[in-house]
Protein backbone atom coordinates (compact mmCIF):
# COMPACT_ATOMS: atom_id res chain seq x y z
CA UNK A 1 0.00 0.00 0.00
CA UNK A 2 2.66 2.31 0.79
CA UNK A 3 3.83 2.94 -3.26
CA UNK A 4 0.25 2.97 -3.80
CA UNK A 5 0.11 6.00 -1.63
CA UNK A 6 3.38 7.03 -3.02
CA UNK A 7 1.98 7.02 -7.07
CA UNK A 8 -1.14 9.15 -5.88
CA UNK A 9 0.50 11.64 -3.97
CA UNK A 10 2.90 12.37 -6.41
CA UNK A 11 0.90 11.99 -9.68
CA UNK A 12 -2.12 14.41 -8.00
CA UNK A 13 -0.76 16.07 -5.29
CA UNK A 14 3.01 17.06 -5.72
CA UNK A 15 3.24 17.53 -9.91
CA UNK A 16 0.75 20.22 -9.33
CA UNK A 17 3.49 21.83 -7.53
CA UNK A 18 6.00 20.95 -10.05
CA UNK A 19 5.91 22.81 -13.04
CA UNK A 20 7.14 20.05 -15.77
CA UNK A 21 4.72 18.76 -18.07
CA UNK A 22 5.93 15.48 -18.29
CA UNK A 23 6.33 15.15 -14.21
CA UNK A 24 4.62 12.02 -14.68
CA UNK A 25 6.67 10.00 -17.03
CA UNK A 26 9.28 11.40 -14.99
CA UNK A 27 8.36 10.35 -11.34
CA UNK A 28 6.36 7.09 -11.98
CA UNK A 29 9.53 4.89 -13.18
CA UNK A 30 11.40 6.06 -10.39
CA UNK A 31 8.20 5.13 -7.80
CA UNK A 32 8.83 1.62 -9.98
CA UNK A 33 12.20 1.39 -8.02
CA UNK A 34 10.84 2.61 -5.01
CA UNK A 35 8.17 0.00 -4.35
CA UNK A 36 10.67 -2.49 -4.59
CA UNK A 37 13.11 -0.30 -1.97
CA UNK A 38 10.19 -0.53 0.23
CA UNK A 39 9.51 -4.41 -0.06
CA UNK A 40 13.12 -4.67 0.40
CA UNK A 41 12.44 -3.42 4.41
CA UNK A 42 10.12 -5.71 5.38
CA UNK A 43 13.04 -8.67 5.02
CA UNK A 44 14.56 -6.53 8.00
CA UNK A 45 11.65 -6.84 10.69
CA UNK A 46 10.87 -10.35 8.89
CA UNK A 47 14.24 -12.11 9.78
CA UNK A 48 13.92 -9.81 13.48
CA UNK A 49 10.95 -11.49 14.00
CA UNK A 50 12.43 -14.82 13.44
CA UNK A 51 15.40 -14.77 15.53
CA UNK A 52 13.19 -13.53 18.32
CA UNK A 53 10.42 -16.42 17.90
CA UNK A 54 12.74 -19.70 18.32
CA UNK A 55 11.98 -19.90 14.32
CA UNK A 56 16.07 -20.04 14.00
CA UNK A 57 16.33 -22.54 16.28
CA UNK A 58 13.89 -24.56 15.00
CA UNK A 59 15.52 -24.53 11.98
CA UNK A 60 19.46 -25.14 13.02
CA UNK A 61 18.01 -28.61 14.53
CA UNK A 62 17.40 -29.41 10.61
CA UNK A 63 19.82 -30.83 7.95
CA UNK A 64 19.42 -27.79 5.65
CA UNK A 65 22.49 -25.16 5.17
CA UNK A 66 22.60 -22.63 7.37
CA UNK A 67 22.80 -20.08 4.66
CA UNK A 68 19.23 -21.56 2.83
CA UNK A 69 17.31 -20.00 5.53
CA UNK A 70 18.71 -16.07 4.01
CA UNK A 71 18.74 -17.35 0.61
CA UNK A 72 14.74 -18.56 0.89
CA UNK A 73 13.84 -15.17 2.09
CA UNK A 74 15.51 -13.12 -0.17
CA UNK A 75 13.64 -15.10 -3.18
CA UNK A 76 10.62 -14.73 -1.17
CA UNK A 77 11.35 -11.01 -1.48
CA UNK A 78 12.15 -11.52 -4.69
CA UNK A 79 9.02 -13.21 -5.85
CA UNK A 80 6.81 -10.60 -3.65
CA UNK A 81 8.50 -7.56 -5.91
CA UNK A 82 7.63 -9.08 -8.88
CA UNK A 83 3.97 -9.10 -7.78
CA UNK A 84 4.46 -5.73 -6.45
CA UNK A 85 6.17 -4.14 -9.52
CA UNK A 86 3.20 -6.11 -11.46
CA UNK A 87 0.77 -4.15 -9.92
CA UNK A 88 2.55 -0.34 -10.26
CA UNK A 89 3.28 -1.05 -13.62
CA UNK A 90 -0.43 -1.77 -13.83
CA UNK A 91 -1.43 1.87 -11.73
CA UNK A 92 1.23 3.69 -13.64
CA UNK A 93 -0.34 3.47 -16.86
CA UNK A 94 -3.97 3.70 -15.17
CA UNK A 95 -2.49 7.51 -13.94
CA UNK A 96 -1.30 8.39 -17.57
CA UNK A 97 2.24 6.96 -17.28
CA UNK A 98 3.48 5.56 -21.19
CA UNK A 99 6.04 3.62 -22.10
CA UNK A 100 8.11 5.17 -25.52
CA UNK A 101 10.46 2.23 -25.95
CA UNK A 102 10.19 -1.55 -27.04
CA UNK A 103 9.58 -4.42 -25.81
CA UNK A 104 13.18 -5.40 -25.00
CA UNK A 105 14.24 -2.09 -23.26
CA UNK A 106 11.15 -2.29 -21.19
CA UNK A 107 12.04 -5.48 -19.67
CA UNK A 108 15.44 -4.82 -19.09
CA UNK A 109 14.20 -1.42 -17.27
CA UNK A 110 12.05 -4.33 -15.06
CA UNK A 111 14.96 -6.66 -14.25
CA UNK A 112 17.36 -3.63 -13.02
CA UNK A 113 14.49 -2.60 -10.90
CA UNK A 114 14.09 -5.89 -9.67
CA UNK A 115 18.04 -6.54 -9.16
CA UNK A 116 17.73 -3.60 -7.18
CA UNK A 117 15.47 -4.95 -4.89
CA UNK A 118 17.16 -8.12 -4.46
CA UNK A 119 20.21 -6.46 -3.81
CA UNK A 120 18.40 -4.68 -1.05
CA UNK A 121 16.68 -7.04 0.69
CA UNK A 122 20.49 -8.60 1.57
CA UNK A 123 20.86 -4.96 2.58
CA UNK A 124 17.92 -5.20 4.75
CA UNK A 125 18.99 -8.52 6.17
CA UNK A 126 22.06 -7.31 7.69
CA UNK A 127 20.12 -4.63 9.23
CA UNK A 128 17.17 -7.60 10.66
CA UNK A 129 19.58 -9.97 11.87
CA UNK A 130 21.85 -6.88 13.59
CA UNK A 131 18.75 -5.38 15.26
CA UNK A 132 17.23 -6.92 18.98
CA UNK A 133 14.00 -7.44 17.91
CA UNK A 134 11.24 -6.49 15.14
CA UNK A 135 10.47 -2.64 16.35
CA UNK A 136 14.45 -2.38 16.26
CA UNK A 137 14.73 -3.15 12.96
CA UNK A 138 11.86 -1.07 11.67
CA UNK A 139 13.45 1.82 12.95
CA UNK A 140 16.94 0.76 11.61
CA UNK A 141 15.27 0.72 8.53
CA UNK A 142 14.03 3.93 7.71
CA UNK A 143 16.96 5.74 7.42
CA UNK A 144 18.73 4.13 4.38
CA UNK A 145 15.56 3.87 2.77
CA UNK A 146 14.93 7.74 3.26
CA UNK A 147 18.48 8.54 2.21
CA UNK A 148 18.42 6.75 -1.03
CA UNK A 149 14.92 7.73 -1.82
CA UNK A 150 14.97 11.72 -1.18
CA UNK A 151 18.62 12.45 -1.76
CA UNK A 152 18.63 11.01 -5.13
CA UNK A 153 16.73 12.33 -8.81
CA UNK A 154 14.13 9.95 -8.36
CA UNK A 155 11.36 12.65 -6.94
CA UNK A 156 12.64 15.78 -8.25
CA UNK A 157 15.71 16.59 -10.98
CA UNK A 158 19.14 16.74 -9.27
CA UNK A 159 19.92 20.12 -10.85
CA UNK A 160 17.56 21.37 -8.34
CA UNK A 161 19.30 20.06 -5.07
CA UNK A 162 21.96 22.19 -3.25
CA UNK A 163 25.32 21.38 -5.31
CA UNK A 164 27.02 19.62 -3.18
CA UNK A 165 24.49 17.09 -2.59
CA UNK A 166 24.00 16.68 -6.71
CA UNK A 167 27.04 14.38 -7.23
CA UNK A 168 25.68 11.72 -4.57
CA UNK A 169 22.33 12.58 -5.87
CA UNK A 170 22.79 11.10 -9.62
CA UNK A 171 25.38 8.51 -8.34
CA UNK A 172 23.84 6.50 -5.26
CA UNK A 173 22.29 3.42 -5.95
CA UNK A 174 18.66 4.61 -6.03
CA UNK A 175 19.76 7.77 -8.50
CA UNK A 176 21.99 5.78 -11.43
CA UNK A 177 18.78 2.86 -10.90
CA UNK A 178 16.13 5.66 -11.47
CA UNK A 179 18.06 7.48 -14.23
CA UNK A 180 18.41 4.32 -16.29
CA UNK A 181 15.04 2.84 -15.47
CA UNK A 182 14.00 6.69 -17.17
CA UNK A 183 15.81 6.69 -19.61
CA UNK A 184 15.11 2.56 -21.04
CA UNK A 185 11.41 3.48 -20.62
CA UNK A 186 11.44 6.72 -22.63
CA UNK A 187 14.03 4.75 -25.21
CA UNK A 188 17.11 6.96 -24.58
CA UNK A 189 20.56 6.72 -24.08
CA UNK A 190 21.13 4.37 -20.78
CA UNK A 191 24.04 2.49 -20.96
CA UNK A 192 26.24 4.40 -18.76
CA UNK A 193 23.73 4.46 -15.91
CA UNK A 194 22.60 0.16 -16.68
CA UNK A 195 25.84 -0.45 -15.93
CA UNK A 196 25.83 1.57 -13.21
CA UNK A 197 23.10 0.09 -11.39
CA UNK A 198 23.87 -3.32 -12.17
CA UNK A 199 27.76 -2.94 -10.66
CA UNK A 200 26.15 -1.22 -7.60
CA UNK A 201 23.29 -4.09 -7.38
CA UNK A 202 25.90 -6.77 -7.78
CA UNK A 203 28.41 -5.16 -4.93
CA UNK A 204 25.62 -4.74 -2.66
CA UNK A 205 23.78 -8.06 -2.88
CA UNK A 206 27.83 -9.72 -2.77
CA UNK A 207 28.94 -7.61 0.29
CA UNK A 208 25.79 -7.87 1.71
CA UNK A 209 25.21 -11.50 1.51
CA UNK A 210 28.10 -11.93 3.38
CA UNK A 211 27.65 -9.70 6.23
CA UNK A 212 24.17 -11.67 6.94
CA UNK A 213 25.70 -14.90 6.59
CA UNK A 214 28.65 -13.70 9.13
CA UNK A 215 25.89 -11.82 11.39
CA UNK A 216 23.56 -14.89 10.80
CA UNK A 217 25.97 -17.70 12.04
CA UNK A 218 26.90 -15.32 15.24
CA UNK A 219 23.57 -15.58 16.30
CA UNK A 220 22.46 -19.07 15.38
CA UNK A 221 25.01 -20.04 17.86
CA UNK A 222 24.42 -17.69 20.58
Amino acid sequence: MEPVLLLLIFRYIVSGAIKARDYTDFVVPALFVITVLVGAMTAAIGIAQDLNSGMIDRFRSLPMARSAVLTGRSLADLVRNVISLAVMVGLGVAVGFRFHSDPGRILLGMLLILAFGYSLSWLYTAIGISAKDPESAQNASVGPAFLLMFASNAIVPASTLPGWLQPFARNQPLGVTASAVRALFAGGAAATSAWASLAWSAGITVAFFLASYALYQRAAAS
